[in-house]
């Protein structure tokens, strides 16, 4: 899988693109849609509160009454998330819009079909930031030059908004070194010394905090009010070929969205069945936003901060990209 991530980072990723026609996930497909029976579609996720409302889509039957059934498998990031995808291991994905740019980018065949989850747009109030150990002598982010700073994977979402809070606070990006770490190990590295800062999202933000760690910047924020983070997709093929399934899931995670953003003590609730954070700091976790459709204007200052660090060969094409 590191093998994978690193050649999509490189922009290498083309053979498991053009071996994509090779699956279509089995049984997910609209022939058994159609028949009237369930429907088991498989879909990579990564095990943090963005993706809440799948699970609560799956518990309150949003999907089953269409017809679905969601089989979800866990991932370090998105960027391991699209090769799965694209090579029909999953039907759907959920994977960070920088992932998903890079691939678009390098002609891999991907769509993104549903939103998924959006920044609160509240410096100090988001669900998640740069964070450092209690007694750090970093107080900013213009301090992490030289310094080791973990994100879940390189060269996706959260190392572009490291790179912009360090550019904002008159530092210089090129100098943080940056460490792949997945989120629910770096509250312990953090702790131990092991690195300086980590790029957190909730429930590690939490955790962090619960072992009296400190933010010292909003990085999402920084990128762009209200930003898109990341959003459900699947292969080109795929949406071809089934429009019917693809459909009924965009319609069943449109409901669980709206669902989420409306309960948030059901969403706590649900976060606990896929993750090992306790419930007493589940309590202080900040809940992101799950609004129906994807902020454009923020992808677009996401996709220029991409190119200005040298994430695309070639320009994504959002038109293509976007649903």
């Amino acid at each position: 899988m590191r093998r994978l991530l690193a050649a999509l980072a490189a922009g290498t990723f083309l053979v498991a693109a053009s071996a994509c026609g090779s699956s279509d996930g089995g049984g997910a497909s609209d022939k058994n849609a159609s028949s009237g029976g369930t429907t088991t579609v498989k879909v990579g996720i990564i095990p943090i509160v963005d993706v809440a409302p799948l699970y609560l889509g799956q518990q309150k039957g949003f999907y089953a009454k269409r017809g679905l059934k969601l089989s979800m498998t866990t991932a370090q990031g998105g960027a391991a998330i699209v090769p799965g995808v694209v090579s029909g291991q999953f039907q759907f994905g959920f994977s960070n819009m920088t992932s998903l740019m890079i691939a678009q980018s390098n002609n891999v065949p991907v769509k993104a079909i549903a939103n998924g989850v959006a920044s609160t747009g509240l410096a100090g109030k988001d669900f998640g930031a740069i964070t450092v150990k209690k007694g750090s002598a970093i107080k900013s982010a213009k301090d992490l030059e030289g310094k080791k700073v973990a994100v879940n994977t390189v060269k996706n979402i959260n190392e572009t908004a490291v790179r912009e809070s360090v550019r904002k606070a008159g530092g210089d990006p090129s100098e943080v070194k940056f460490v792949e770490l997945a989120f629910d190990q770096m509250p312990a590295a953090l702790d131990s010394g092991q690195i300086d800062a980590a790029m957190v999202v909730e429930p590690a933000l939490a955790t962090v905090k619960s072992q009296g760690g400190t933010e010292i910047a909003s990085s999402l924020v920084d990128v762009a009010q209200n930003l898109t983070v990341a959003m459900y997709f699947t292969s080109t093929q795929y949406a071809q070929q089934n429009p019917g399934v693809v459909k009924k899931f965009q319609e069943a995670t449109a409901e669980s969205l709206a669902y989420a953003d409306a309960h948030p003590d059901e969403v706590r609730q649900i976060v606990t069945t896929y993750t090992k954070i306790p419930a007493a700091v589940l309590e202080k976790v900040t809940l992101p936003k799950w609004p129906a459709e994807p902020d454009r204007a923020s992808i677009e200052a996401l996709e220029k901060l991409g190119a200005q660090d040298g994430l695309f060969k070639t320009e994504p094409d959002l038109d293509k990209l976007l649903p």
